[in-house]
């Protein structure tokens, strides 16, 4: 079954709204076994809807519409699918009622304009609208003859069912899951689709692929990999489609454990996990607690910590240390550390883990610093280039690393980096050395 989506408006494609509708559209219907070929946006013309709705019915079985049905009149929706569907508007007594009371409701008087919302096409199935005034319908259609479209010059729509709802996020959301989705059951049998994602961190996507070019060539026919990166993260999605007794959520999840055995100190966790959270949780587990001292990540290593519910458990505080005065003064990194080594540097690194972590008395202390960026590198510490420090109960460790010319990217690859190296420290409880 081919299903596409078509979103209507100029406000989606000159970047002021963003699409969240589709996205939104797109994960339900995937978690219902209906699996979406195309998304297409179109501007709020008659041309342009008029093609979206031929192109997307030539291919498509099903296609949900979303946008241009309110009251005002660059709302053009209803009249173009009339013209499409070769049906014409007609009034709606139980659409207009349901108008009425919802303005009673809310103490208002209806207009002329939200009137004309009652009328609809008289080919459609109307959906309810329990939050708003637009309704939804439900179109289904043949495909025409090509001298019926020479006729008129109209494309003709091909067979298939066709589903027109309102923008409005909220009403759009309430109509699909309780108008929508029901009817899309008792009328299609759905497929399975399964979805396992393997969060990785500490390798990029080129790196990470021939790793797993073995494994990945004998994945089973209808399991697909989709590798999805984003800075100090890449995600491996796997999906399996077919029937029930394919058993699909078996098959990927004996691929997933193959991958743990593969690659396990690069895998964080799985589907909605963060790495501050399964750090967090290892911190709980085990009663221990953490302090920060940044520099170069300038509090957005503390940021995610903290934005974990319960993190006030193990996570003590930290000192955003920028300037060298502060490091000295608040962290006690010695003079002759920075002098001779600078500030982006092991021994200064170190020595602000250990400052940290004896000021606020916690197990674990990390520090960071390095060269954001987009300026401030030399030629042998270029932008880019950081430090991390994780100190314990058992000693120290400190590694360099050079991420590259984006400061926001190095941000937050910093913090990831040191997330995921307090996380592997955490699981080995391998001694360090002397502290």
């Amino acid at each position: 079954m081919i299903i596409e989506l078509i979103s209507i408006g100029d406000e989606l494609l000159i970047g002021q709204v963003v699409n969240t509708n589709a996205a939104w559209m797109a994960e339900e219907l995937n978690r219902n076994g209906f699996r979406v070929h195309q998304m297409t946006v179109v501007a709020d013309t008659r041309e342009h809807i008029l093609k979206g709705l031929e192109e997307a019915g030539n291919r498509a079985d099903l296609v949900l519409v979303t946008g241009g049905l309110g009251p005002t009149k660059d709302d053009i929706t209803k009249l173009t699918l009339c013209e499409f569907f070769r049906t014409k508007l007609i009034f709606n007594e139980d659409a207009f009622r349901d108008i009425e009371t919802l303005f009673a409701r809310r103490g208002y008087a209806v207009t002329e304009l939200n009137r004309k919302q009652a009328e609809l096409p008289e080919a459609c199935i109307s959906l309810p609208n329990r939050m708003g005034t637009a309704r939804g319908m439900w179109l289904e259609k043949e495909r025409g003859t090509k001298e019926k479209e020479k006729e008129s010059g109209i494309p003709h729509p091909a067979s298939g069912t066709f589903i027109f709802l309102p923008g409005v996020p909220f009403e759009l959301k309430d109509m699909f899951t309780r108008e929508v989705l029901p009817r899309l059951r008792e009328r299609f049998t759905p497929g399975t689709v399964y979805h396992k994602t393997i969060l990785t961190q500490g390798i990029g996507e080129s790196f990470l692929a021939e790793i797993l070019r073995e494994w990945e060539d004998r994945l089973p026919a209808n399991i697909r990999l989709a590798y999805l990166p984003q800075p100090g993260i890449v995600r491996l999605r796997l999906t399996a489609t077919g029937s029930h007794d394919d058993h699909p959520e078996e098959l990927v999840s004996a691929e997933a454990e193959k991958l743990r055995r593969l690659i396990p100190d690069l895998i964080f966790g799985y589907d909605d996990d963060t790495l501050e959270g399964v750090t967090g949780q290892l911190l709980k587990e085990m009663g221990k607690t953490l302090s920060v001292a940044e520099s170069c990540t300038g509090g957005y290593l503390s940021h995610l910590i903290t934005s974990v519910p319960g993190s006030s458990e193990y996570f003590k505080g930290s000192v955003v240390a920028y300037d060298n005065r502060v490091k000295e003064k608040f962290l006690h990194v010695t003079s002759e550390a920075l002098e001779q080594h600078g500030a982006v540097s092991e021994q200064v690194v170190k020595e602000m883990a250990l400052g940290i972590r004896k000021k606020f008395h916690t197990d674990y202390a990390v520090a960071t610093s390095g060269i954001a960026g987009p300026s401030g590198g030399t030629p042998e510490k270029p932008v880019g280039t950081a430090w991390i420090a994780v100190a314990s109960p058992t000693g120290i460790l400190a590694n360099h690393y050079l991420f590259g010319d984006n400061r926001e990217r190095n941000i937050r690859r910093t913090a990831l980096q040191a997330l995921n190296l307090l996380r592997n420290l955490i699981r080995s409880f391998t001694p360090l050395g002397n502290t």
